[in-house]
C-alpha cells in the first residue's frame, strides 16, 4: 500500500514539476519587468491606489520577504502606505501566475474563488490596517 502511494505521488510530482518551473520562470520575468514600473503606476488617489496595489501584487506573486523589500522601495518613491499594504497583501495571497496550476489540482471554481476573495480582502485589510494605524497614532 505504501509502495502504491509513493508511485502515485511520484507520477503526480513528475507531471507538476515542468508546469511549476514554467510558472516560476514567468513570475520571475514579470517581477523584473514590473519593478521599474511600480512607482510610476500609482496615482496618489486614496481610492484608486489600493486597487492598483492589489492588482500589481496579484500579478507579481511571490514570497512575503521580497514584498517587504519592494514595499520599502515603493514608500521611498512616495507611494502611499495604503497602496503598499494592499500590494503586500495581494503579493502574498493572490497568485494570478499560479492560477493554472491551482485550477488543475484544486479545481477552477475553488482557484478563482480563492484568488477573488483574497484580492478583495487584500484591499479591505489594507484599508483597515491604515485606519487602525491612524487611530493609534492619534492617541
Amino acid at each position: 500500500m505504501i509502495k502504491q502511494a509513493i508511485k502515485k505521488s511520484w507520477r503526480v510530482f513528475r507531471i507538476s514539476i515542468p508546469i511549476t518551473v514554467g510558472i516560476l520562470l514567468i513570475i520571475n520575468l514579470l517581477n523584473v519587468f514590473l519593478q521599474d514600473w511600480y512607482g510610476k503606476i500609482f496615482t496618489g488617489n486614496a481610492l484608486i491606489d489600493p486597487l492598483i496595489g492589489a492588482l500589481a501584487g496579484s500579478v507579481s506573486f511571490g514570497i512575503p520577504l521580497t514584498s517587504y523589500i519592494i514595499g520599502g522601495e515603493l514608500l521611498l518613491q512616495g507611494v502611499s502606505l495604503l497602496a503598499v499594504a494592499a500590494f503586500i497583501m495581494a503579493w502574498a495571497t493572490v497568485g494570478v501566475a499560479m492560477l493554472p496550476l491551482e485550477a488543475m489540482y484544486l479545481g477552477k471554481h475553488f482557484a478563482f474563488a480563492r484568488n477573488g476573495i483574497n484580492f478583495i480582502f487584500s484591499i479591505i485589510i489594507a484599508i483597515l490596517t491604515i485606519y487602525t494605524l491612524n487611530i493609534f497614532n492619534g492617541i
